[in-house]
């Protein structure tokens, strides 16, 4: 058993897209009209037929009160590695990501938390070593 597809609920698929591939730098995978929503997949360039990340329109009644309580906790919805985080924060900054969270070192594991523009919290983090 494999992880194929996982989800990201987004209040706005096409802003969802755009920070995703432009700021992210996640690739298209699918596009695929489906009445007003779409099926909408990427991937990392470096797997391109690794885990998708479907940006999954998010509205379902239960979606927003459960965004909301995870951004007002500061709880990210999932989380990305990264070869660096310090590197990567530098890159998103420059492209202006906000961040609710610097990098912070915590052991072995670096992460730093960022706003995707669509109701969700997205944690990066990397391991030394």
């Amino acid at each position: 058993m494999r992880i194929t597809i996982t989800s990201v609920l987004v209040d706005d698929q096409e802003k969802a897209h755009r920070f995703y591939t432009e700021k992210l730098g996640f690739v298209t995978k699918h596009d695929v009209p489906l009445g007003e929503d779409r099926w909408l997949t990427v991937v990392s360039p470096d797997d391109p037929e690794g885990t998708e990340l479907l940006l999954e329109p998010s509205g379902h009644p239960a979606a927003k009160p459960f965004k909301d309580a995870l951004v007002a906790d500061g709880i990210p919805f999932t989380q990305f590695t990264v070869d660096d985080v310090a590197t990567e924060y530098e890159r998103l900054l420059a492209l202006g990501v906000r961040f609710t969270q610097e990098p912070l070192t915590m052991g072995p594991v670096t992460i730093a938390v960022l706003d995707d523009t669509c109701g969700n919290l997205i944690q990066i983090i990397h391991q030394a070593g």
